[in-house]
Parts: C-alpha cells; structure tokens; sequence
C-alpha cells in the first residue's frame, strides 16, 4: 500500500502556518500544582490570572476531602450512561441540591447534570429546538452576538432557523421576535448571562419580558454567573428577581463551583423531554461520581457565610481592578465581574504584553480572534476570590510599567 500521509498533511501544515503567521497560535502550559492564586506553571511560581476559579475552591480543603470520600465510596468511574448503570445516589442527591439551590425561578424545578457546560448547552439547544413534528426545523431560535461557542455550535446542530441580534440589544431583539410573529412554530432567546470575554452582563429582565410577551423560550447560561451572583451565589436568575416557567437555566460547576461538570434547570417537564431525546445526556458516559460528591459539598459552602465572604472579596478586587486598568494606555472593558479585559488591539502586542508579563511571573493569557473579533485581541485577566490585594498590587506595577515600556 503505498503511503499517501505527505499529501495528505500538507493543507495541515499549510493551515498551521497560516495560523501562526497571523499571532493566533494557541499553546498549552503545564500546570504542576493544584488550580490557585499561586502556582506552580511550567516548573516555575506565578500568579494565575487565568482560571475561571472565581470562589478559589478548586483547591479548598472540604471539596479535597470530598472527593476522595466520594471515591472510596463509589469509585474511580461510572461505569456506563445515566440510563444504562452508570447514574449513581451521588448524582441523584446532587440533581436535587442543584434544583434546591438555583430552582427559585420556576415552579417544580429539576435539574440535570452534564459532564460538561459544552455538553450541557448542545443538549439543551438540541433538544429544546426538536420539539414537534418537523424535528426543529420550523424553530426559531434568537442568540446574541457575543454568545459562547457552546450556544453557537448548539444552535447550528439544534437545525433550527438561527437569528443574530446585536449584543445585548433587547430593542432589536424585540424587533426580530416581532418580524417573526407568523413564522414558524418554537421560538428560543439564547444568551449568556456574564459574557465571558467581556465581563458584561446580559438584560435578562427585558430579555425575559420578551420571551413571554411573544411566547418564546428564554435560555440562561449562567457559566460564569452561577457561584458569584444573586443571593448566596445562587446564579444570574436569582440576581434578576427572575421567575417564569419559560427559563431554561444553564450553570457549570468548573467555575466558581471549583470542580467540574454542568447542569440545567427548567420545570420538570422540559427536564424529562431531556432525559428521554437529548443525545449528548444518554450517549455519554456518566461522569465520575466522586465529582458529584464533591459538587454537593461545594453547593454548602458557596451557600454559607464562607461563601459570602469569599464573594465580599472578590467584590473588593473587582473594584480595585477596574480603578488598575484605567490607568494604564490600553482600553479595559467596562466590566464589573470577575471576568477583567483589557483591550491591546492587534495580536502581536497582546502577545507581547502577555510574554512581558510572564517575565514578571503572571499568567495573564492573551485572548485572540476567532474568540474574539479580529482587532479587539486583549488580556483577560480572571479574579478570583484567593487572590490578595498584594497580587493585585503585583499586578498593578507591572501594567504601569509595561504600560509605558512597551
């Protein structure tokens, strides 16, 4: 058989060459400690202003201890799908915490758990947008500009018909929805809660007073809202005042909850259309029950005083973040969340600014396009409530003097 692999390499190697002309080459490093404030990244110590660790409990004592709790209890894996074996009493009891805890918005609420946030949106968009006789292709389905890549790639796998509304414009949004009054049968707003390149917060009031006045579905995901807003943490929907059984509320537990896996919650009915047709819930692999066990344990604390404080702090960092970048010459992004951009502009110097800033023992990871849209490249610098004051100040004195360095 003759060998046939050069030819086919070559647009491979073409394509990478193109990225890497163009800055956009992305390259991983190698953590060699647990996820923190300090780090060790690459054999040498850093301050991580990368993590979406917004609460610090990625490395937290208590979610430690239950992890292996839940492991000598259930094991190392599942074993199979949740409905062939595999969904174990830890995800069980977690689905109800889950449902206890941020299910405020919607009479009878469960919840389901998903391996991951990328998972659990697929699945919601999927299946929500198949529901009746033409398989979704009579849905509509109304996404923000700025919406994740998880709700992207959902809503062109959902076959529903897509429309683009400018970023967390509710004006033309209702425009669109009111265009659209005889087409079609489901319609569905989908937007992110805190948009994670921007650290801006979606209208879900006027987005939500949309969905019921024209009879559409709304979908929340809360991946970086869930653990920090709302009372006791309790997600984006609950810092809204939010309730209406046409929410379908999206969270991730890899975030502020500090160990892995995502959930929905919506009234049990759309819960149960889900465990009966959502692909990527029944042809999966449950995950890990030890990290259900641990999640639960992760539900107490973000709930409690610990949790509070730790978000009382993290409010205090924000703060002192955005007075920080204001005072250097690049253009941060009015955002008051634990997600902190700072617009550079053009690939290159926002890889310089990132490797200058590695120089001085910080990860701050430059965020190019296609993540976000070509001339805006930026540092995103994630807070989290392990971070001191000192880090910031740390921080701090190296943008001022990059800032007028570079």
């Amino acid at each position: 058989m003759s060998d046939t692999s050069p030819a086919l390499f070559e647009p491979l190697k073409q394509g990478l060459a193109d990225i890497e002309r163009n800055g956009l080459r992305r390259r991983r490093r190698i953590a060699d400690s647990a996820c923190a404030a300090h780090m060790t990244v690459d054999g040498r110590e850093i301050i991580g202003f990368a993590s979406n660790d917004y609460l610090g409990l990625a490395a937290h004592e208590t979610l430690r201890e239950a992890l292996a709790e839940g492991a000598q209890k259930y094991g190392a894996g599942s074993g199979g799908s949740h409905l062939l074996g595999g969904h174990s009493r830890a995800h069980a009891k977690l689905e109800d915490d889950l449902a206890a805890f941020s299910g405020g918005f919607v009479d009878q609420p469960r919840a389901l758990y998903f391996s991951t946030g990328y998972m659990a949106n697929l699945a919601t968009l999927t299946t929500l947008g198949a529901v009746g006789p033409s398989g979704g292709r009579d849905t509509l389905m109304f996404c923000d500009a700025l919406n994740h890549a998880s709700l992207i790639d959902g809503a062109r796998l959902s076959r529903a018909q897509i429309r683009v509304y400018p970023h967390a414009d509710a004006e033309a949004l209702d425009a669109l929805l009111e265009a659209s009054a005889n087409e079609g049968g489901t319609k569905i707003i989908v937007t992110d809660s805190v948009f994670s390149m921007d650290g801006d917060i979606a209208p879900l009031g006027s987005l939500l007073e949309l969905a019921e006045r024209h009879g559409a579905w709304l979908v929340v995901d809360d991946a970086h809202g869930f653990g920090v807003l709302g009372p006791q943490g309790r997600g984006a929907l609950a810092e809204a005042a939010s309730r209406s059984p046409h929410l379908v509320y999206v969270g991730t537990l890899g975030k502020a909850a500090g160990v892995s896996g995502a959930f929905v919650i919506a009234h049990e009915t759309v819960i149960e259309w889900f465990v009966q047709r959502a692909r990527p819930y029944i042809f999966t692999t449950a995950s890990a029950p030890a990290v259900a066990h641990a999640v639960s344990a992760s539900l107490q604390i973000i709930g409690s005083g610990e949790g509070d404080a730790r978000r009382a702090h993290l409010a205090t960092l924000i703060d002192s973040t955005r007075a920080m970048l204001k005072r250097t010459r690049w253009s941060p992004v009015d955002s008051h969340t634990a997600v902190q951009p700072l617009i550079i502009g053009g690939n290159e110097e926002t890889l310089r600014l990132a490797a200058a800033l590695d120089e001085y023992r910080m990860w701050v990871p430059a965020i190019r396009p296609p993540t976000v849209p070509a001339g805006t490249s930026r540092l995103r610098i994630s807070l989290s409530a392990a971070h001191s004051h000192d880090d910031l100040a740390k921080l701090d004195n190296a943008l001022q003097t990059l800032s007028n360095r570079l």
